[in-house]
Parts: structure tokens; sequence; C-alpha cells
């Protein structure tokens, strides 16, 4: 194959281009280099075309090269404020609406959509007297230190896996842009009969994560934070539960997904399958890094959920995606491997 990669020069990107000229794939990555995107973007062993997926006259020429598109072009993260949503809403949704548009004029029916695990909002929850319900946390119990969910009879929650048919109910600006994609997906799937797989990740760690900016993950944070001899700040009670997943095995479910093209739209779990908490992370970190103990502060951001961990069994059934890379072991090389460096550094 030859693919075209969005945000190829990025976090992910990067390496899903790695991976697919491992197994003797071709790839053109085009990436805008956003800053508060991926910081200073790494040197790539890979063609790289620099411009920004809303411009029509960009994608033309390099559309007219490829067998398949993977668009991981987003602008990601928890935000800043409310003032982010354009920025959001132009990278993320007019973005791939003007990438579809063009994969049409172009005859490119395979899509691979990097979506993400905060389309669901609150995860899976059940209550013992009613099943599976949807479950809130109120103002009142976040502020006296109480973070477990709640069914609506007021009975605590018990947490479960997070299957692709779920509810979808995202809780920030970031996650209605990327339901949005999924939703502009799918119906350039239905109008071409295109193929298009979106790949939900959940939360996604290891080498050449952007360090130092307000869009980083969690990971990234921590592990910034133990750079600077800082202990790592752990909100809540570090008991909100999470599935961390290898960067690499996040690359091998993109080239698999883009080696299985079928006709439609399927939405697929990219996840570990092992959840851990929060502050798991922090302390393994920490320790790795013989760095500082992590701190519990407590307190809850708007918009943050309780426990998000998915159900891997679709991605082992229809891609034959299985993660390879342990929670332990991945931690220990994250703890050492290289980041991008913010836009500030000399």
């Amino acid at each position: 194959m030859r693919v075209l990669i969005t945000g190829g020069a990025g976090f992910i990107g990067s390496h899903v281009a790695d991976e697919l000229a491992a197994q003797g794939h071709d790839c053109v990555l085009l990436d805008a280099l956003l800053p508060e995107a991926h910081g200073i973007a790494p040197t790539l062993d890979h063609e790289l075309v620099i411009g920004d997926v809303t411009s029509p006259d960009v994608l033309r020429p390099l559309l007219s090269t490829v067998d398949a598109v993977c668009h991981q072009a987003a602008m990601v993260g928890h935000g800043v404020d409310p003032f982010d949503a354009p920025s959001y809403a132009r990278h993320n949704d007019l973005g791939t609406a003007v990438l579809l548009a063009e994969m049409y004029r172009a005859g490119v029916t395979r899509l691979v959509l990097a979506s993400s695990m905060v389309v669901y909002g609150e995860g899976r929850y059940r209550c013992l007297s009613h099943g599976v319900v949807r479950a809130e946390r109120s103002a009142g119990d976040l502020a006296e230190g109480i973070y477990e969910p709640r069914c609506f009879c007021g009975d605590f929650v018990v947490p479960e896996l997070v299957p692709e048919d779920a509810p979808l109910e995202p809780r920030s600006t970031y996650a209605a842009t990327k339901l949005a994609q999924e939703h502009l997906a799918a119906a350039w799937a239905r109008q071409t009969g295109g193929s298009v797989w979106a790949l939900r990740y959940h939360n996604v760690y290891g080498p050449r994560m952007p360090r130092d900016t307000p869009y980083a993950g969690v990971a990234s944070i921590f592990r910034s934070a133990l750079q600077n001899g800082v202990a790592p700040r752990v909100m809540e009670d570090g008991r909100q539960r999470r599935d961390f997943v290898h960067v690499t095995d996040v690359a091998r479910a993109n080239v698999l997904a883009l080696a299985s093209p079928r006709p439609g739209f399927e939405a697929v779990n990219v996840c570990s399958g092992s959840p851990h908490t929060i502050g798991e992370l922090a302390f393994a970190l920490a320790d790795a890094c013989d760095g500082p103990t992590p701190e519990i502060v407590g307190g809850a951001r708007p918009g943050d959920v309780r426990h998000v961990v998915a159900s891997p069994a679709k991605a082992l059934d229809v891609l034959g995606f299985e993660a390879q890379v342990g929670f332990a072991a991945g931690v220990r090389e994250f703890a050492f491997s290289a980041q991008r460096e913010p836009v500030t550094s000399s």
C-alpha cells in the first residue's frame, strides 16, 4: 500500500509511519506542525509535506498517489477553556470534512480514523438494583470528595468494560469534535460505499509524546513533572480507572485496519484490556524515575470522568488486534524515552 497519514509527524502518526515502513508499505506524511499539538517535531525517515488538512489544494496532489488514508490529524487534549472551541472544530471537524470530500474526488475509498474513548463520556456502570444505568457525579458529592458515580436511585454503581455499542455522550469540546468526526466519516461511507475503521484510542503513551503543552496527556504531564524534580499531582483520590495502551500497539492496530478494508463504518476500541488507576500510573513512573512521591490533591475538573475502561473483544475478533506491551514494561520504558521538547526550548 501507499498511505497518506495526516498528522503524520505527530506522536501517534509517526509511529504508524514507522510500522507501515517496517511491513514494507510506503507512506507520505501531511502535517501542519502545530506547536500546541506536538511541540518540536522529531527528524523522520519518511516523506513529509507541511500543510493543513483543511486545504483542498494541499490534499489533491497527495490523494492522487495513495491507496488509503490514515487520518491522525487533530487538535487533542482536554483544552484550556471554551475559547478553544473554534480551533477544535476547525482542525478536527472541518479538516475531516475537507479530507472526505477530496477522497471522494480522488476515488480513494479506504479510511482509518483516529477516534477516542472520550466519545463515551462516563464509562459503563451497573447498579445492583437497576442493571446498566447512566451514572452521574453530582457537584455536591465532588465538593465533599465523593468521586464515585451514582445511579438515579442514589446507590453507588460498579464500573464495567465499555463495548463499542455503548451510548455515546461526549463531555468536552474535544470529545464532541471526535464524535462529529465519526458521524462525518460514517455518512461518507454510506454515501460512497467506502470503508471506515474508527479506532477509539484509550490513554496512549510512549516515546515521542509532547511535553509541557496545555494539551498533553496525563502520562506526559506526570513524566514532565518528574523530569523537573517535582512530585506529580494526582487529582481526585487517584483511583479513577483508565486503560493505558502503548503507542506501538496503537500503530499496529492502525496497520491492521489499513490492511483490512470492509464496506461501511466500524468503530473499534484500541486498548490494552488491562485497567489501571491514574494513581498507579503516577506511582509507577515515580518509582521508575526514582522521583518524588506523587501527591493526591483531590478536586475534579469540569468534564472529567471517573472510570473509562474498554472491552478489547471486538478488536481481537474483527482485526486480530491484541495489545503486546504490558503496563509495567511500557511505563518503565516511557520513564526514560525521548519526549518532544516544547517549542520554547533552545
